[in-house]
């Protein structure tokens, strides 16, 4: 039977890993992997975490298992944190999943039982997993412009031009805040016009926000998404734990389901637990009861939140401080962008050619499509990226 497989095509990224590992150059600079990393390279455990996981040891009496869907106190503790007031409670179906990568194929597995015709609108570029994941679920792709890649801001138009192509029972795939790869954004008022053609259209958005806070903070970051809840008869949103608290290990993450009313969402809470069932039954627990307490002791939270805040400015400020040489080295604004997205990500416009050189003369690794993870930045390494994307002539 197994004679019959076929090699996979490689993970451009884990193969990126791999090569910074092996280079022996000790000045090497790693910007492909989406992690958070502090100043000197770590990507610490945070304080609320740390506090909350403490107390959990002490406390904790039994490792049984929750229930299908996780313990409901994460649910209400997410669905707060992402929706605010913006929906009822009683309208949104909830699961716990591993990560945000399971919840967006819970999503997409939720999609392809309600619509086994449904075409998926996806941005281009989108994160990498979106692709692959619908690619081997083997559902229908339908790429809609997103990003100018010679403004390297939102080519909105384009977008807007490309979703009227969606037809009822479709699904418009969009990205929460600090778009990635790319780190353009939407703002409020194209939020607005995205909502007011999906309701024309009568499409059904999905949205994967995983870097709730690393924008322009908790609240700004929801916007968008409470916009599209509030005002859709109904959508899917994929949430993630792994940055803004830091338990990427833990595979911590949420698929929501928001309901026109309340009567519908007991359906969708069966279908979101049948789905769990036939996947891996009861998802895993740690991290969403370590993000639970975090949320709900007033003193966890705030300290959280304002660690949170230290990492979100400390992205601001490496984007402003990388803006700023590569203008006194380069004579020009035409980096200015780069202080204008959002979020860990943005994209360079620079070729394949451009990114090897990079690598190989410089050694400074980044995704082959430019996207560069500024939180593998510090204040020293900042010059020396500037002055490579110069000398490469990016």
């Amino acid at each position: 039977m197994f004679e019959s497989f076929k090699e996979q095509p490689a993970d451009k990224i884990l193969m990126l890993m791999q090569a910074f590992r092996e280079d022996p150059r000790t000045d090497k600079i790693d910007l492909g992997v989406g992690v958070y990393k502090d100043a000197d390279g770590n990507t610490p455990v945070m304080r609320a975490i740390k506090a909350a996981e403490k107390t959990l040891w002490e406390t904790e009496t039994t490792k049984s298992y929750t229930g299908l869907a996780g313990d409901p106190g994460f649910a209400d503790a997410m669905v707060a944190m992402v929706l605010g007031d913006a929906v009822p409670r009683a309208n949104v179906a909830a699961a716990a999943t591993p990560g945000g990568t399971g919840a967006v194929r819970q999503a997409f597995d939720m999609i392809r039982v309600a619509n086994p015709g449904a075409r998926v609108f996806v941005s281009d570029p989108t994160w990498p997993n979106h692709l692959s994941i619908l690619k081997h679920m083997g559902m229908e792709v339908v790429p809609y412009r997103y990003f100018d890649g010679e403004t390297r801001a939102v080519d909105f138009a384009g977008m807007i031009a490309d979703l009227h192509q969606a037809m009822p029972g479709d699904v418009v795939l969009l990205h929460g805040c600090c778009h990635n790869p790319t780190g353009a954004n939407l703002n409020l008022a194209q939020w607005q016009a995205v909502v007011d053609l999906l309701l024309k259209q009568e499409a059904v958005p999905m949205i994967d926000i995983a870097y709730q806070g690393f924008g322009d903070g908790l609240e700004e970051d929801a916007a968008g998404v409470r916009l599209v809840a509030s005002q859709m008869p109904e959508c899917l949103i994929a949430a993630s734990c792994s940055k803004n608290f830091g338990i990427y290990r833990e595979r911590t993450g949420l698929l929501m389901a928001v309901a026109r009313d309340a009567s519908r969402r007991t359906l969708n809470q069966g279908t979101l637990n049948y789905l769990n069932r036939q996947n891996y039954s009861f998802p895993p627990d740690h991290g969403a009861r370590l993000v639970t307490m975090v949320l709900n002791d007033p003193d966890l939270r705030a300290d959280w939140a304002a660690e949170l805040e230290d990492v979100r400015n400390s992205m601001l400020g490496l984007r402003e401080q990388l803006a700023s040489e590569l203008r006194r080295l380069s004579g020009s604004d035409r980096f200015g962008f780069i202080a204008q997205h959002r979020g860990m990500f943005s994209r360079l416009g620079a070729s394949p050619e451009q990114v090897e050189a990079l690598r190989r003369d410089h050694g400074i690794y980044m995704v082959g499509d430019s996207r560069l993870n500024i939180a593998g930045l510090n204040a020293t390494t900042v010059p020396i990226l500037a002055e490579a994307i110069v000398k490469v002539g990016i």
